[in-house]
């Protein structure tokens, strides 16, 4: 295994999940602070996910004519732009628009191909702890980012200033670790099946991504207009985003060790039953707080749990180029999920009180039958077997 690369991966995806963390909280904040409706606030969460749509659509190109180290600089100076000149942004909606939509550009090729590389590197009975520390690491710098927001408050300057001093840090560790060799690029008679034909070799993989995506950038961009809405502080509804996501960073290595011992859909399985669980009870849970607070955990855990799990079983299930497809696919429908969370759920909290809640219970519930139909296919094969 290169562990020269694996970590300069791991050091460019917590910078990822950093810049998400700290961006989406805070724009949504300095936004609502100017009187915007939840649903123009949706709609400026959701264009960072239209840039990872896009992204995934140029993963090849970049592959066939660009190395390894070139793409990755190329993402990162364009993230590190677009956050470098959030302050100047909000003055003009059109600018901050554009800037939003630069960073889901660079952070999508980002994200695909790391994943897949890392994917590469992993032998099969690892392959659960390294694809969970590939999320911790992701996880547990976006938790970062609403902490420090708690912290100095929506308005201050050091966010933007700290995030593209990480992303300045994250250049560096690119020249030092990742190869300047090229990516085998995939041609399309040689792979398996397209980027939207992967939903139909796996369903559930796909609802799995659509799920955490969703669930991402709701729970990133609306659970602070969502409790503050419920008479919560602006301080506490940002910590309840860092709770959710510390749960999510602090179960993904014991997730990850189980997933290499236990059967894997069935675990998968039983993580969307319990995030679909929380999201039908969190319009109680907020009156009772010696139980919200750990039941916030356990939901960062179970639906983090969900796209791991999935990025292990495309580890399992694919090679080669039908892997870099399959992760191709993952940005696209990560960007997907990105795009309709904060719509639908804006819409939602427009119509009702608990639309937020709600509408993170729908999607889990829509994984959950896929999921269930995965464990059941999955017993099946096993029992052909022996």
């Amino acid at each position: 295994m290169n562990m020269r690369l694996l970590a300069g991966l791991l050091f460019a995806v917590s910078v990822v999940g950093f810049s998400l963390g700290a961006s989406l909280p805070l724009v949504s904040l300095r936004l609502q602070d100017s009187g915007a409706n939840t649903l123009q606030i949706g709609i400026m969460a959701a264009i960072p996910a239209a840039g990872m749509m896009l992204s995934a659509f140029l993963v090849d190109a970049c592959c066939r004519y660009l190395t390894r180290r070139t793409i990755y600089l190329l993402c990162f100076s364009l993230c590190a732009l677009s956050i470098g000149l959030l302050e100047w942004a909000f003055s003009s909606i059109w600018l901050l628009a554009l800037l939003r939509l630069g960073l889901g550009l660079g952070m999508g090729i980002a994200i695909i191909l790391g994943e897949s590389w890392v994917n590469e590197l992993c032998p099969e009975h690892n392959r659960g702890k390294i694809m969970a520390l590939y999320a911790t690491s992701f996880t547990g710098f976006q938790v970062l980012g609403p902490a420090m927001l708690a912290l100095v408050g929506a308005h201050s300057p050091w966010i933007t200033g700290v995030v593209t001093a990480c992303y300045g840090l994250a250049l560096l560790c690119i020249v030092l670790t990742v190869p300047n060799d090229r990516v085998e690029h995939a041609e399309e008679d040689d792979k398996s099946f397209t980027l939207a034909g992967f939903f139909r070799v796996a369903p559930a993989l796909c609802v799995a991504v659509l799920f955490f995506s969703f669930f991402d950038a709701v729970v990133l961009s609306l659970l602070p207009v969502y409790a503050t809405s419920h008479g919560f502080a602006v301080a506490v509804a940002a910590l309840m985003v860092t709770v959710v996501f510390a749960g999510d960073m602090l179960f993904q290595l014991p997730l990850g060790w189980l997933a290499d011992r236990v059967e894997r859909t069935g675990l998968h399985l039983l993580c969307g039953v319990l995030a679909m669980l929380i999201g039908i009870g969190l319009p109680w849970l907020l009156q009772m707080s010696w139980l919200l607070w750990p039941m916030l955990v356990l939901l960062g855990a179970v639906a983090g749990g969900i796209y791991t799990l999935a990025l292990v079983l495309i580890g399992q299930r694919f090679r080669g180029r039908d892997l870099v497809t399959a992760n191709a696919s993952v940005g696209l429908l990560w960007g997907v999920g990105s795009l309709i969370g904060p719509l639908l759920s804006g819409a939602a909290m427009g119509a009702a009180p608990h639309g937020l809640p709600m509408a993170l219970a729908l999607m889990a519930g829509l994984f959950v039958c896929f999921a269930r139909q995965s464990y059941r296919r999955a017993g099946k094969l096993k029992a052909a077997a022996e």
